[in-house]
């Protein structure tokens, strides 16, 4: 089994990005939001349910579409009305990942974005978001239909569709064990531990 991350402490499994927030912080004194607590004002109530379960999601994000400027192998966008906010569809595993994940959420003009899923996820909650990935795949697919055909920026949006499928079809639910080991223990699983089901 592999690690999330180059920067899992010690032989863990899972690498616990929230730590690292505050020194990793991408500050540009021209920016109208320099510091965390200026980007992370989502409500958990307000999540687009397409996020990936971990520390970070969308929350009434902005639609933009910068995010993929910046960690096109996190952000997708999608929403239920005609706009499509930004949501995360993997979480980050390491240093670099945070790294362009924060400057994407940086750049949302509404603050959307919130860091403490950790604290609202349960082991029900993310079996139950698991259990109903069906949903999901038929939205990707009924996105990839109508982008394929969009403008630019809608047709490079359909290599995060396809790269969200294959993140479903391959590592996420491994990713997501590694998730519930560490929301039941605090800490990541060490090599050898049995994983918890999904």
């Amino acid at each position: 089994m592999k690690k999330m991350g180059p920067d899992a402490s010690g032989d863990e499994l899972y690498w616990d990005p929230i730590a690292s927030v505050e020194a990793m912080f991408p500050f540009d004194e021209n920016r109208l939001r320099p510091t965390p607590e200026h980007v992370f004002l989502g409500n958990w109530e307000d999540r687009n349910w397409r996020n990936v379960p971990g520390p970070f999601y969308g929350a009434m994000t902005d639609s933009c579409w910068v995010g993929r400027i910046y960690a096109p192998r996190h952000f997708l966008y999608g929403d239920d009305n005609d706009g499509d906010s930004e949501f995360l569809y993997r979480q980050p595993r390491d240093s670099d990942d945070l790294t362009a994940v924060l400057r994407g959420m940086q750049a949302d003009p509404f603050s959307g974005w919130a860091r403490d899923g950790d604290v609202h996820w349960t082991p029900a909650l993310v079996r139950e978001w698991w259990g109903n990935r069906n949903r999901l795949l038929e939205w990707i697919a009924e996105k990839q239909r109508h982008w394929i055909y969009g403008d630019e920026a809608e047709r490079e949006a359909v290599s995060g569709l396809l790269d969200y499928r294959a993140y479903i079809d391959a590592d996420l639910a491994n990713d997501l064990r590694l998730y519930l080991y560490f929301l039941d223990n605090g800490n990541g699983p060490l090599p050898g531990v049995r994983l918890p089901d999904v």
